[in-house]
Order: C-alpha cells, then sequence, then structure tokens
C-alpha cells in the first residue's frame, strides 16, 4: 500500500501547493497522536508553500495503541481503515488525494459533485504519475485545469519538476503510429544507462540509438507509452548530487518520426482493412439470395423426365426452364431433334390452358366487381331508406312530440347518415367511370386503328376494286354473247333484226368497257409513276437538305476563318483551290505519302495507294486537285528516252516561303 505521507503530498524536499486542493485540518508530518479528525484542537495545515526540513525527513512514528475514543481514531498499519463520520470534509479530501469515490459506511456519496470519469472532484487535479510509490498513469487531463509536478527521486539522478507558471513545452504533430520519441537537453555525462532508468518506468523500451549531442532516441513497445515519457518533457536533471554543469540538462521531449513505427502502423491498418474486407464479404455472402440449383446436362433419360414433367401443370415452370437451357447450351442436333420437337410441342398444348385460366381470372374479377356493385347499391338503398327517416321525423307534424335532447340528437344522427351516403354515393359513380373510360378507350383505339388502316388502303384499294368491278363486267357479257350465240345456232340463225341489233348493241357496249378498263389501268399506272416520282423527289430534298447542312458548317468555318483576314469572304471562297473537307483529307495524305517518297511518285502509284483508303477515289480528280496547288506539288520529268516519266512531288516546303 503506498504511503500515507506521499498521497498526502509530503516529500522530502518541496512540493507546489495548489489552491483548489482540499487541506486536511492536521499536519500528518508533526502530528504524532493518533489522528483526530473530529476534534478542532488539532493542528491546521496553513495555505502557502510547506518546506520541511530535518523533521520531514524523519519517518513517523506508526501507532497501533488505540486512543481514548476508539471510535475517532485512524489504523495506519491495518489494511482496513475505519473512520468516523464526525467530520466527512476530512474523509473526502483523503479518498479525493487517493483517486477514489468519496462513499461512506452505507456506500452513499458524501460528495454530490464528485466526477467518476475523471476520478477526482470537480476543480481538484488527479494524482502525478511519477509520485513515490505509486506506478500508474491518470486518465486524460483537461488542458484548463492545473497539473502538480513533482521532484523524481532515481538511484542516479534527480528530476526537478519546471515551473507550473510556464507554458508547456511544444511538440510536433504526432506521426501515425508512434512509438519513439525525441530526447534532447541530456546531461553531457548522461550515459545510456540514465536514460534507461529514467524512462523505462515509462513502460518497455525496445531500442534506444544515443548520440554524441545530448540527445537521443527512445523507441517503447506500445504508443500509449510515448504519452507518458512527454510527460517528462520540461524537466531538469541532475546527476548525483553534482551541480557540474556537464551533469545537467533540461529534457525537452518530442514525438519522432521513425519508419520502422510507420511500417508496422501501415501493416496494422492493412490487417484492419483486411479485416474489414472479409466481414463485408461474409456479409455480402451471408445476404444474397441463394443460387438456382444447377441445371442436369443432356440425356435420353433426363429428357425423358423432363418430357414427362411439360405434362404436369404443376412442374411445368421448372420443366420449360430446363428445355430453354438445353437450346441455349445447342444441345439440339439430328439425334435428339426429334426429342425436343415433342417436348417444345407439349410445352405448346399449355399455351391453351393458360389462355382459359386467365379468361376464369378476368371472369371471376369481373364477378367480384359485380358482386361489390351490387352490395354498395344495397348499401346505398338502406342509407337513402335511413336518410328518409330522419327528413319524416324532422317534419312539424313528429318533430313537436320530440325533446330538445331528442331533437338535437336526430339532427346530428341525419348529418352523419348523408355525409356517409355521399362518400359511398361518389364511390359509386366513380366505379361507374372508369368502367365508361375503359369502353371508350377501347373504341377511340378501334376508330385510331381503323382510319389508319383505312387511309393506308383506300387510295391503293380503291383503283384495284375499280378494275375488278370492270374485269368482272367484261366477263359477264362476254358469257351473255357466248350464249346469245349458241342460241343462234340453235336456231338455224334465223334471220332476225331484233337480235342482230341486239348484238350490235352488245358489241358496242363490249367496246365501251374495254375502252373504259383500258384507261383505269393507264391512270393506274400514272399514279404508280407519280407515287415512285414523289418518292425520288423525297430522297432528292433530303440530300439537299445534307448538303446545305455541309455548306452551313463549311460557310460558318469559313467566316470564323475570314475574321482574322482582311480580305472578304467571296475573294477567299473563289480563291481557296480546297473545295471540301473531302479534298483536304485527300490532299494531307498525298503530302504525306510524298514526304515518304522524297523522289517523287507516279498518278497511278499515288492512286493505288488511295484505293486502299478508298475505292471510289479517281485519278483525274486526284490529278486535277494537285495540279491545283501548285505551291504544294509541283510535277517532273524523269527519265531518258523510252523510260521517260512524270513524277509528282511534294514542295509544300518550298512553297510556303513564296506564299
Amino acid at each position: 500500500e503506498p504511503d500515507l505521507r506521499s498521497i498526502l503530498g509530503e516529500h522530502k524536499e518541496v512540493w507546489w501547493y495548489v489552491p483548489g486542493l482540499n487541506q486536511l485540518p492536521f499536519d500528518p508530518a508533526n502530528n504524532n497522536e493518533p489522528l483526530q479528525f473530529g476534534s478542532a484542537s488539532g493542528p491546521l495545515v496553513t495555505e502557502g508553500l510547506i518546506e520541511n526540513g530535518g523533521e520531514s525527513s524523519k519517518k513517523r512514528k506508526r501507532t497501533n495503541a488505540p486512543s481514548a475514543d476508539n471510535s475517532r481514531t485512524l489504523n495506519v498499519d491495518s489494511t482496513a481503515m475505519t473512520l468516523p463520520m464526525s467530520d466527512p470534509t476530512a474523509w473526502a479530501t483523503a479518498m479525493n488525494n487517493l483517486g477514489m469515490a468519496p462513499l461512506g459506511i452505507a456506500g452513499q456519496p458524501i460528495l454530490p459533485d464528485f466526477d467518476p470519469a475523471l476520478g477526482m472532484m470537480t476543480g481538484i487535479p488527479p494524482i502525478t504519475p511519477m509520485m513515490p510509490g505509486l506506478g500508474i498513469v491518470p486518465p486524460p487531463i483537461p488542458p484548463d485545469m492545473p497539473v502538480v509536478k513533482e521532484i523524481i527521486h532515481c538511484k542516479s539522478c534527480t528530476l526537478f519538476p519546471p515551473n507550473p507558471n510556464l507554458p508547456p513545452p511544444a511538440t510536433r504533430e504526432r506521426p501515425p503510429g508512434c512509438k519513439t520519441v525525441f530526447v534532447g537537453g541530456l546531461p553531457e555525462n548522461g550515459t545510456e544507462q540514465i536514460i534507461v532508468e529514467v524512462f523505462e518506468q515509462c513502460g518497455e523500451i525496445i531500442a534506444i540509438r544515443k548520440s554524441k549531442k545530448n540527445f537521443c532516441h527512445i523507441r517503447f513497445a506500445e504508443e500509449y507509452m510515448v504519452d507518458k515519457a512527454l510527460y517528462l518533457s520540461g524537466y531538469r536533471i541532475r546527476l548525483g548530487s553534482s551541480t557540474d554543469k556537464k551533469d545537467t540538462g533540461r529534457l525537452h521531449v518530442d514525438f519522432a518520426q521513425a519508419r520502422d513505427d510507420l511500417y508496422e502502423w501501415e501493416c496494422k491498418q492493412r490487417m484492419l482493412a483486411r479485416e474489414e474486407r472479409h466481414r463485408r464479404r461474409m456479409e455480402e455472402e451471408r445476404l444474397r439470395p441463394p443460387s438456382p440449383p444447377p441445371v442436369v446436362h443432356y440425356s435420353d433419360h433426363e429428357c425423358s423426365i423432363v418430357a414427362e414433367k411439360l405434362k404436369d401443370d404443376s412442374k411445368f415452370s421448372e420443366a420449360v426452364q430446363t428445355l430453354l437451357t438445353w437450346i441455349e447450351r445447342g444441345e439440339v442436333n439430328r439425334r435428339s431433334a426429334n426429342n425436343f420437337y415433342s417436348m417444345i410441342q407439349s410445352a405448346n398444348s399449355h399455351v391453351r390452358r393458360l389462355v382459359n385460366e386467365k379468361a376464369a381470372h378476368e371472369k371471376d374479377m369481373e364477378e367480384a366487381k359485380e358482386k361489390f356493385k351490387q352490395a354498395l347499391s344495397g348499401i346505398l338503398i338502406q342509407f337513402e331508406q335511413i336518410v328518409a327517416v330522419y327528413h319524416s321525423a324532422s317534419k312539424q307534424k313528429a318533430w313537436d312530440h320530440f325533446t330538445k335532447a331528442q331533437r338535437k340528437n336526430i339532427s346530428v344522427w341525419c348529418k352523419q347518415a348523408e355525409e356517409i351516403r355521399n362518400i359511398h354515393n361518389d364511390e359509386l359513380m366513380g366505379i361507374r367511370r372508369e368502367e365508361e373510360m375503359e369502353m371508350s378507350d377501347d373504341e377511340i383505339e378501334e376508330t385510331t386503328e381503323r382510319k389508319e388502316t383505312e387511309e393506308s388502303v383506300s387510295q391503293a384499294e380503291a383503283l384495284k376494286e375499280e378494275n375488278d368491278s370492270l374485269r368482272w363486267q367484261l366477263d359477264a357479257y362476254r358469257n351473255e354473247v357466248e350464249l346469245l350465240k349458241q342460241e343462234q345456232g340453235k336456231a338455224h340463225r334465223e334471220d332476225d333484226p331484233n337480235k342482230e341489233q341486239q348484238l350490235k348493241l352488245l358489241q358496242q357496249a363490249l367496246q365501251g368497257m374495254q375502252q373504259h378498263l383500258l384507261k383505269v389501268q393507264e391512270e393506274y399506272k400514272r399514279k404508280e409513276a407519280e407515287l415512285e416520282k414523289i418518292k425520288d423527289d423525297k430522297l432528292q430534298v433530303e440530300k439537299m437538305l445534307e448538303n446545305l447542312k455541309e455548306k452551313e458548317s463549311c460557310a460558318s468555318r469559313l467566316c470564323t476563318s475570314s475574321q482574322d483576314s482582311d480580305y472578304p469572304l467571296e475573294k477567299t471562297l473563289n480563291s481557296c483551290p480546297v473545295k471540301s473537307e473531302r479534298e483536304a483529307l485527300l490532299v494531307g495524305i498525298i503530302s504525306t505519302f510524298l514526304h515518304v517518297h522524297p523522289f517523287g511518285a507516279s498518278i497511278e502509284y499515288i492512286c493505288s495507294y488511295l484505293h486502299r483508303l478508298d475505292n471510289k477515289i479517281c485519278t483525274s480528280d486526284v490529278e486535277c486537285l494537285m495540279s491545283r496547288l501548285q505551291h504544294t506539288f509541283k510535277q517532273e520529268m524523269t527519265g531518258v528516252g523510252a523510260s521517260l516519266e512524270k513524277r509528282w512531288k511534294f514542295c509544300g516546303f518550298e512553297g510556303l516561303k513564296l506564299t
């Protein structure tokens, strides 16, 4: 157990007094009698700096003898502390300096403002981590709360705390995963053993790298140990009892950036990322819907099983999916074509069943709608009867016999019944409107389809109908003429003027019908020619529109280019040797080709290269284009005698200087 003298703040040298710390009503250094927490005559500790001389170096005697009042003594050697509650302030101060929540005998809190998260009362600092006899580290201290630092004694050196009025020492930004600290201001005579002696109480030291210039780097095993080491920043160190300058120094502890710390931190982060990815993957696999069972491979046995399933209505969907998979896999061949055809035929047999089921469901839906309408209409009739009863009761003949309260109830009931009746009536009218709208939509769709078909067919079929009717009439007249001729042959050619006149009239009518038929056929052909002509005109107009769009784009490009020049647009259009984008592309390709052939190339060689890109390129067009560009291409004669040849060369670099 820690020494009570160190807990209450007494030390061999000096300790700084903090005004926020509650004081005990006695001096533990000078009081040799049993501690009397309830007496007012006991010695008190005065505010200010307490210096303990030779008396403070002596150990206070511990007593086990009970005092006159056994209920008001404190046994220091005993493990259990028995304190009376006559003076709760002293008890609370002692418990707070121990870092424990002050509680009574029964367990109730003595001080209501004790903060358990900080382990102290509000406004009271915690125990210092370097206090003799205590090897603990306090929780994080708020920045606005004063911190007490005390003298730290080691075997070979002594650490003196800095002035509490000075600002805290500055530190750099903490690197990720920092386990290494920089320690500066070491004494010149300081050794690695002394550094270990000072900093090993902060935690396990893995490595120390000491420099000759009074600083070193210390690497700890864990990151939280660095925070303990930073607590020693600002302390003055003295080796032994020497006052030599080489044996003293002021420690400066700061974060250090080390490759090993960063590597370990990155490995840890990667491990956490792997764990997170694994956790997410497991979660996704858990939430993923189960995959469908695999489809079996095709065989004669499986084919017979699927064929039986296709005939069963309950297993039809599963069998159809298997059949579809087999067909998509390419299992159909000459050997299995008949089997697949029979399965497809059995699948087709279910079409009628599905149509009948749909019709039955539609019929059920219509019957349900009809029942709902009938029930709703019956409810409305009953509501009308109830409202009629209320209205008849509201007439003066019966109304005068009711009391005032009864009249009020009847009027309220009448209003409620009328509101409910109106709601149901609106619902019924809405159903009827929907039915009428469905009927009207069907009629509108039918009429629009009919109009479209009539308009599309009327023009073409009108002429065909006229042509067919005329042909039928012509056939009828021919049949009549043949019948008359047969009758004349049977009558042995009787000379009857009336029959001759009838024959002439029939022949004239027949000729007229033939002429009319020819006219109709000519008109039909003429209209077909007009339709073809209209189609050709339409195609030409579309081509003209495309050409106009291209010309507009070219004109816009020329307008933008003419803004930078002083010449008018007409002059640039007339003087431009390249008339289209296609010609510009040809110029670029030919220039590149001739640049690769510095000794020139014939027009046939150039066109053979261009024909690989486009077969529609004409040799004369290419030659005309190159002749127009005199500053870009030039033609030269090479060879002697029979080997005389015209070759084109690229002279764009020389022509650029001339233009």
